[in-house]
């Protein structure tokens, strides 16, 4: 009989221990350990056959050849701009977002829509049937329809492209029909419905999660087939199973956004072939999800009337420079103890702006309920927001209009000063071309060279912008 040996391993973290313990010594949860149990000779079984017979030897660094294939590329710029200009042969990306945000819709359409990509959709969710109502629902245009019709059969749209649909859990099958099939790139929706025969354990737990991916990160590498997975998260926000999901693929990331918005923001959190700095931004239709192209224009809307309480920031999302509407409300406590709420920009650093005004500019906001918001569900971490928060919050206190063609970007310090930012010269220029007249800027700030139908005021102090803005 082969030989069988369990193992308890902790469902919170991953930690595994040879005997059960009331309490995990690695994150200190309790009652998290579940008996697995693993059979070495199903596993070795099991190992896809591209993986079999291989032999690495080390190699001087100098003599390792250059990767000869390039990125594979794809007709979704907002995708392929994350991911750091297309997709890696060989490399595995992770998805992770809310239920229903829309990661099925995302990756659906994209392997529906780049027709010259042969993509095999693994789906442990839906059966063949949903998968084919939601692909009809998202080929709202005629090409793709026509570029689709052979899913799910032999009969592909091209020569070498085509959308295949496979309805399987278990990973020892899929290899078989990736090897037959030989795909440019594999969706698995999701990894956490994934099992493995070498683990007997319910798919969805730590040990399945962390053995599957093991799996598929041997075979991708092996076979330089680029897969792209799926991943549930829990109600804490992260991503769900052990921590070294993350750290086993190339690329994470975070799929996000408000459902009360029709906008979604895809964001890297880890990288390995690009930068973590970009942002991709998507509009929910009822055809599937649509690039924005010009984020500042939507988020703006419509400028003809502007209120007091309201001004306009130049902010950064990795080498895209955004125009974000900030909005900010005060008014008279009510109850005794003052409100402070922010929506989609940090608390303690409204608190802290608070008290730079209260302290260097003498405006009595303490007896105050401030609210502060950022249109269009977006969240803007970045410190060159802090003088639009400081002048829509003064403009609502004062109930004085900010005028409508003026900009701000500029990171405010605890003594008051206006601390230069990074690139300021793009940030000149986004507001330049929607028609801005007029942008507050650092003093200070290098490398900005003439301009012209934009005027710069360099202020050095929140009070030379109040004295500009409010007389």
């Amino acid at each position: 009989m082969a030989k069988v040996r369990s193992q308890f391993v902790c469902q919170s973290c991953g930690s595994a221990f040879p005997q059960w313990t009331g309490q995990c010594s690695s994150c200190k949860a309790w009652n998290t350990l579940v008996e697995e149990v693993r059979d070495r000779v199903e596993e070795k079984r099991g190992t896809p056959a591209s993986v079999k017979g291989r032999n690495p030897k080390p190699v001087a660094i100098h003599d390792i050849p250059a990767q000869d294939g390039p990125r594979v590329p794809i007709t979704d710029t907002e995708l392929s701009r994350v991911l750091g200009g297309g997709i890696v042969p060989g490399s595995i990306t992770l998805i992770g977002g809310e239920p229903g945000i829309g990661k099925s819709t995302l990756l659906l359409q994209t392997a529906l829509r780049n027709p010259h990509l042969k993509t095999l959709y693994v789906s442990g969710e839906e059966s063949e049937h949903q998968v084919k109502m939601r692909a009809e629902r998202l080929l709202a245009d005629a090409r793709w329809l026509q570029a689709a019709q052979g899913m799910g059969s032999s009969q592909a749209p091209g020569a070498n492209g085509g959308c295949f649909v496979l309805t399987e859990t278990n990973t020892q099958n899929i290899f078989k029909h990736i090897e037959a099939l030989e795909p440019g790139l594999v969706v698995i929706d999701s990894v956490q419905t994934l099992h493995t025969a070498s683990l007997d354990a319910s798919p969805g737990s730590v040990g399945q999660v962390r053995e599957c991916t093991a799996e598929i990160m041997r075979f991708a590498k092996a076979s330089d087939v680029p897969f792209v997975l799926i991943g549930h998260i829990t109600k804490d926000g992260f991503i769900a199973g052990p921590k070294v999901l993350e750290h086993m693929v190339d690329c994470v990331l975070q799929f996000e956004g408000d459902r009360d918005h029709a906008y979604r923001l895809l964001r890297p959190l880890k990288n390995r072939f690009g930068s973590t700095n970009e942002l991709g931004i998507y509009e929910m239709h009822g055809t599937g999800l649509a690039a924005v192209e010009d984020p500042s224009q939507v988020l703006l809307g419509d400028r003809r009337e502007r209120p007091s309480g309201v001004a306009v920031s130049a902010t950064l999302e990795g080498q895209r420079p955004l125009l974000i509407e900030v909005q900010a409300l005060v008014s008279s406590a009510v109850y005794g103890t003052p409100q402070r709420s922010a929506t989609g920009f940090d608390l303690r650093r409204m608190n802290m702006l608070l008290a730079v005004l209260e302290k260097r500019c003498g405006f009595r906001l303490g007896q105050k309920d401030v609210f502060l918001n950022l249109a269009g569900g977006f969240r803007v971490e970045e410190p060159a927001i802090d003088l639009a928060v400081v002048c829509a919050v003064l403009s609502s206190n004062a109930d004085i209009a900010i005028p409508m063609d003026t900009a701000f970007c500029g990171e405010v310090g605890l003594t008051g000063e206006i601390r230069p930012v990074t690139r300021t010269e793009q940030r000149i220029a986004e507001a330049q071309k929607l028609g801005f007249g007029r942008i507050f800027i650092p003093k200070g700030t290098k490398g900005i060279g003439p301009t012209k139908g934009i005027e710069l005021v360099q202020v050095g102090q929140v009070n030379e912008v109040l004295g500009a803005l409010f007389g």
